[in-house]
């Protein structure tokens, strides 16, 4: 009787595992049909302004709904403008925060800070927006804009009028919103540094902050520069804060006081109001490159820090 009914239960336990394994596959495959069918709805939704206006959408700077003339350069700029000079200003405000986190505050500060950092990018985007619009950008406008214009208004970046709602504003939301998201991969990246790598730079005589530039940092640096580009792609995203004060004006200019605009902006602004398919079409072209954008930067990000975890692991081994 044991010997027939061991083989029945061990029978039962396999079909049990291929079952969930085959349910678990299912539902991750499903995730990239769903992704494959957003990009081919897009791509087809896109096709009218792909066909009418062919690569001049991304060159030309012209967008005009009733002569149904579209460009969306002036977008492109904006997006990729503001977001990698908050990139720029956040990376190290962010490092700086992940190492007193790690490395200097004492364990119980870190561990309270730690969870306070990681709160701020919970907060949704148009609280970061409304904020924005009633209280930065009025500070700009009376304090900082007027302070670079009369220091420094013979840099072309620093030219022109203090209207607060600013290319300026939306680079100092997009910083406040995406240093939460680098610190707390940088500081993840920071931790998975192996301590005998620490301890060996101290028994050699390294101080702190030797030990940090040496032994920390560049065992670190892909995985921060992933969590950069992270955060790259989340400013590239970043819809309702930015059109709150970023002054919705499809410019290009070098000056960061102008107003500007990027490609979640005017789709936001526009797409309730299209005046005509190839209008909704060319936003929806805005779409799918915004769409592509972000996953191939997602895409790089995790990959840079998967290497980081990797050669973590390959030390430890």
């Amino acid at each position: 009787m044991t010997t027939h009914t061991r083989p029945a239960q061990s029978a039962k336990k396999v079909n049990g595992d291929y079952v969930f394994r085959c349910l678990t596959t299912l539902f991750a495959l499903s995730i990239l049909a769903i992704l494959a069918l957003m990009i081919y709805e897009m791509t087809g939704e896109s096709m009218p302004a792909i066909k009418a206006f062919g690569w001049k959408f991304v060159t030309s700077r012209e967008w005009d709904a009733v002569q149904g003339i579209f460009g969306a350069l002036p977008y492109l700029y904006g997006s990729v403008v503001s977001s990698v000079l908050a990139l720029l200003l956040a990376t190290p405000l962010s490092i700086g925060a992940a190492l007193f986190i790690t490395e200097v505050a004492p364990g119980k500060i870190g561990a309270i800070v730690a969870p306070l950092v990681e709160l701020l990018a919970a907060i949704p985007s148009v609280i970061y927006g409304l904020w924005g619009v009633l209280v930065m950008a009025p500070w700009l406008q009376s304090t900082v804009q007027p302070f670079l214009i009369e220091h420094f208004g013979f840099i072309p970046l620093f030219q022109g009028a203090p209207y607060g709602v600013s290319m300026l504003a939306a680079i100092f939301i997009l910083m406040i919103m995406v240093v939460p998201i680098i610190t707390s991969i940088t500081r993840e990246v920071l931790l998975a540094v192996p301590q005998s790598q620490k301890e060996a730079a101290i028994a050699l005589g390294a101080t702190r902050w030797e030990t940090i530039k040496i032994a920390i940092l560049p065992y670190g640096k892909s995985g921060i520069l992933g969590a950069a580009i992270l955060g790259l792609g989340r400013a590239i995203g970043e819809t309702m804060a930015v059109t709150m004060v970023i002054g919705n004006a499809p410019n290009i200019s070098l000056s960061l006081l102008s107003p500007a605009y990027t490609m979640p902006s005017v789709i936001a602004n526009e797409f309730a109001e299209t005046t005509s398919k190839l209008h909704a079409s060319a936003l929806m072209e805005i779409g799918l490159i915004l769409m592509l954008v972000t996953l191939v930067v997602n895409a790089l990000a995790r990959l840079l820090i998967w290497s980081v975890s990797r050669s973590a692991k390959g030390g430890a081994a």
